[in-house]
């Protein structure tokens, strides 16, 4: 379990970096009007989507087999769980889900359109607010201890 914890909490600071980088180039192609292309801007897009979509894999089995994820739930209920083991076991856990729910959208979205504005803009916003999403539900507390 040690294993698969430390490949979550590692391979978070690689996701959030390539996400930030995905988020900026899509705002800067957007605002600066530029053309979406295969070689750098896909691929930057793509590859912060499978990094993301890794990460929640790893982020479920984790929940799975943690003692803070389902079986906090289970032990204590609802009621018994204090914020920080909420955070744990509930809050984090689903306003990830959420968030790499909104990377897919705007992965897909961008698939759709021809033009690049619409391609960066769907990527910029729903990146960008799935980028949000996990940055507020990070546990900050653990990360830096």
């Amino acid at each position: 379990m040690e294993i698969i914890k430390n490949l979550h909490s590692y391979l978070a600071y690689v996701v959030l970096a390539v996400l930030v980088i995905a988020v900026i180039n899509a705002i800067a192609g957007w605002l600066g009007k530029k053309d979406f292309t295969m070689h750098k801007d896909l691929r930057i897009s793509l590859f912060a989507l499978i990094l993301s979509h890794i990460q929640l894999l790893v982020g479920l089995v984790l929940y799975f087999i943690s003692g803070n994820g389902l079986k906090a739930i289970q032990t204590l209920g609802m009621g018994g769980l204090n914020s920080a083991a909420r955070l744990l076991a509930v809050e984090h856990p689903f306003t990830n889900i959420i968030a790499i729910v909104l990377i897919t959208m705007g992965w897909s979205r961008h698939k759709k359109f021809m033009e690049s504005e619409k391609k960066f803009k769907s990527i910029a916003i729903f990146y960008g607010i799935g980028l949000l999403l996990i940055l507020s539900r990070i546990p900050w507390g653990q990360w830096f201890n």
